[in-house]
């Protein structure tokens, strides 16, 4: 236990100083070592790939298309991909006939001079790279329907390939259980209409963090990958550091239950209580460059508060909220049950869905959001402003008990608290 700690908090850390008398239990990942090879690592994962067969079975191919994350994730491309790229050049593909494709889901499009902020300069000279855009449907192809209903259009160009690659890490998902495996594509690449079909699934119960075959949204992505067809995935397992632990290649299934037990043996903690404040950093840049990103740390810090606690959420947001639809449909709410209510009228949408999370949250807690945004912004969602760990720490204990519970979590999304 300890009253005075440190967090990420953007591109730096910040210091919480709890008052004399009050002291914090720390709650976060297991400690895991990162391999000292982590780009041999990727290498063998290549030679004998999970699910069957080896690279050697797409010689012969003569387009390649690779769908990388965006720079809201942070996925070591620079370990991965020179590993990825020999081999290709081994089975006889030459840089000029490989497309990258950044996978930005709803997120912005990026364009060419932030391409460095995902991928090293030297493959963006000599590969081509594109960024996708879900609401551009001449970029767009319509592959059909999965069982659950949900519409499938997915980029042109990554269909038109004759070798499709996902690349990303495997870490929890606060509705989707798991990232990894073929969601780069099947979300990333997706268009709107299939993304808000996907997503609308995130009010099911069991579409939650660390759920996988049980999980609505995660299977519908699976079914989405079918109709895609991805045929390769390349993922890492990352350590609380950031630091390669795992790397596994092959069919996208298959590397996701392969590696979500090593997940789990990381990211998930073991607790004996809920507690009345809990204090937790997003994780730093970039998973706090927006809210829209931060929100998924809430959904952690949430399982481990009791009703009618507090939450200090320490997320920089520099892009404030980082979606202008989430920010329109909060306009003439004034509390937690008129978000629910006013989303259930309109339909599901992508970025209002957003508001309904923390809404889910917020309506048996107290959010306060430590943060670089305007007061006023933070007022808007219908959350409590702090510009300072001091104000923060004041503003929460001020609601609370004389001498409360209290736990940090420094990487809140990268945290799933299990409860005894």
């Amino acid at each position: 236990m300890t009253n005075t700690f440190s967090a990420p908090y953007g591109h730096k850390q910040i210091e919480f100083h709890l008052p004399d008398g009050l002291s914090a239990d720390l709650v976060q990942p297991n400690a895991y070592p990162a391999s000292p090879t982590p780009g041999l690592l990727v290498e063998q994962s290549l030679e004998k790939l999970t699910g069957g067969g080896s690279m050697e079975q797409y010689r012969g191919v003569r387009t390649v298309a690779i769908a990388v994350n965006d720079k809201t994730r942070t996925v070591p491309h620079d370990i991965i991909l020179p590993p990825l790229l020999a081999k290709l050049h081994e089975i006889g593909v030459s840089d000029e006939d490989i497309l990258f494709l950044i996978a930005t889901g709803t997120h912005r499009p990026m364009p060419p001079e932030e391409y460095s902020l995902v991928l090293p300069e030297d493959i963006i000279r000599r590969c081509r790279v594109e960024s996708h855009d879900c609401d551009d449907s001449a970029s767009l192809v319509y592959l059909g329907e999965t069982p659950r209903r949900t519409p499938v259009w997915i980029n042109r160009r990554f269909m038109e390939a004759d070798l499709r690659i996902v690349i990303g890490n495997i870490e929890p998902h606060h509705f989707m259980g798991f990232s990894g495996g073929v969601k780069s594509a099947g979300i990333g690449l997706a268009g709107r209409e299939t993304i808000t079909a996907n997503h609308k699934f995130l009010l099911d119960p069991n579409a939650r963090t660390g759920l996988y075959a049980e999980n609505p949204v995660r299977m519908d992505l699976e079914d989405i990958g079918r109709l895609i067809h991805v045929h390769l995935a390349v993922n890492v397992v990352l350590n609380t550091e950031r630091g390669i632990t795992a790397a596994v290649a092959g069919d996208p299934v298959k590397v996701m239950e392969e590696a979500i037990p090593l997940v789990r043996e990381i990211n998930q903690t073991r607790v004996s209580r809920q507690y009345d404040l809990v204090i937790a950093s997003a994780g730093g840049h970039p998973k706090d460059i927006n809210l829209y990103q931060a929100q998924k740390a809430l959904t952690h810090a949430a399982m481990l508060t009791r009703d009618g606690g507090t939450v200090i959420l320490a997320a920089a947001c520099p892009e404030r909220a980082g979606s202008a639809a989430y920010e329109h449909f909060m306009e003439g709410v004034h509390d937690f049950r008129q978000v629910y209510e006013k989303f259930h009228t309109q339909g599901f949408q992508v970025g209002p869905h957003k508001a309904v999370q923390i809404a889910r949250d917020a309506m048996r807690i107290r959010v306060i959001l430590l943060s670089d945004m305007p007061a006023e912004d933070v007022r808007r969602l219908l959350l409590t402003p702090a510009c300072t760990p001091e104000e923060a720490l004041q503003l929460a204990l001020e609601s609370l008990p004389p001498q409360p519970s209290v736990a940090v979590m420094p990487k809140a999304q990268q945290t799933i608290p299990l409860i005894e």
